[in-house]
């Protein structure tokens, strides 16, 4: 059995291990080993706690998790949810950028291909966007990505044109058998290991869901 501590920046998890069962990767992802994988950090320690807020993710520790899994080629639209993870990816050089949602989604998949664990960022307006090449593509040929999509008119407050979607979102991807979940500052362990279980167990697209507030952005 292998453990991996997370190097560099301490703020990002005191004890975090990426456990696999098996010999050593040879330098692959750890998604895309063929060895099964669990996500373990006791103790989260990345989020900005002020007195009298709801606690915030910092970008930083974001992005962190995400290669700590073996994400390592990201791309998608901007959207301002998501501006402060999609900030800290550039200044790692990490992040290519796309027009559209649907590119984004064939990039994905033909980084998968060259042998990448691929995410994509994208509003849940995206979705739209970018649904037939999830389904005809990604899902039936087995093209796994992480979505990691902001949900915006959730709960009906939002600008008019993102309220449909932010209603029926959730129930979309069940539509289209595409596994989701909602990350938040007290579940973010626990969130991340189910990414990296359900990724390497169904082998198909899977969504993030971040709200207005849970990572920090570049504007208060």
């Amino acid at each position: 059995m292998g453990s991996i501590i997370s190097a560099g920046a301490s703020f990002v998890y005191r004890y975090l291990t990426l456990t696999c069962e098996g010999s050593q990767h040879n330098g692959e992802s750890f998604l895309r080993s063929s060895l099964n994988v669990s996500y373990n950090a006791p103790i989260f320690t990345g989020c900005t706690n002020i007195p009298g807020e709801i606690p915030m993710m910092e970008s930083d520790v974001f992005v962190q998790s995400m290669q700590d899994m073996g994400v390592n080629f990201f791309t998608g639209v901007p959207d301002s949810i998501l501006g402060g993870i999609i900030a800290e990816l550039m200044n790692r050089r990490l992040y290519t950028p796309a027009v559209r949602e649907d590119e984004a989604v064939g990039m994905a998949a033909g980084a998968y291909m060259a042998g990448k664990t691929p995410a994509v960022l994208m509003q849940n307006s995206g979705l739209g966007t970018s649904l037939n090449t999830l389904i005809s593509l990604n899902v039936i040929y087995k093209q796994p990505c992480i979505l990691i999509v902001s949900w915006r008119g959730q709960g009906g407050k939002d600008a008019p044109e993102h309220l449909v979607m932010g209603e029926v979102m959730p129930q979309l991807l069940d539509t289209v058998k595409i596994p989701h979940r909602t990350l938040t500052e007290k579940t973010a362990i626990e969130d991340f290991r189910w990414v990296a279980q359900t990724f390497m167990q169904r082998q198909i697209p899977v969504a993030l869901f971040i709200t207005k507030g849970v990572v920090k952005g570049l504007h208060p």
